[in-house]
């Protein structure tokens, strides 16, 4: 398969964290793949029931600019500043045990969509069977706050910063 190709594919997403030794050969789309695609699986965790994702990819580069005698501000390029992303899940203690060991610890990220539900095992395969994008950073997980909730599931908002630029989108299809 190649990439997703349907408007509804991004149902099956997993976020899933390498917090091994092994570092990425190269800082590009394809280090990172291979890092995955070689992990031990005891080296990879998935974030559990996961209620809802921030945005992911690389920010826009605008800023504003006044001119004066203008009614209306320029824009022109800038740098862009690095997102922290609020990912919200159904709060489970014993399911989230090894993301709270993760709290500031330096890791890798990869955001994986696809058109079919994927194990763990069949996501770390150097190729998908299914449509698949993915979308790599370097980052850390900074907090876990959870939210007790009385009419509704107890979720709690885990927050990553960023520490290098998003790779992807990448496909990991069969030849």
């Amino acid at each position: 398969m190649a990439h997703i190709s349907s408007l509804g594919a991004g149902i099956y997403s997993y976020l899933d964290i390498y917090s091994g030794a092994t570092t990425p050969a190269s800082e590009n789309a394809a280090g990172y793949a291979a890092l995955f695609a070689s992990a031990n699986s005891a080296d990879i965790d998935r974030m559990p029931s996961v209620r809802e994702f921030p945005s992911i990819g690389t920010p826009a580069n605008i800023v504003n600019v006044p001119v004066y005698g203008q009614a209306t501000s320029s824009q022109v390029q800038g740098q862009s500043d690095a997102p922290t992303l609020e990912i919200t899940v159904n709060y489970v203690a014993s399911d989230m045990t090894t993301i709270h060991d993760l709290v500031g610890e330096q890791v890798y990220f990869r955001f994986l969509m696809s058109d079919a539900a994927l194990t763990q095992a069949e996501s770390i395969a150097s190729t998908i069977a299914a449509g698949n994008t993915e979308f790599y950073f370097k980052g850390k997980v900074e907090a876990i706050l959870v939210n007790p909730q009385l009419t509704d599931a107890t979720t709690a908002t885990v927050t990553l910063s960023t520490q290098s630029d998003f790779f992807g989108p990448v496909t990991r299809a069969a030849a």
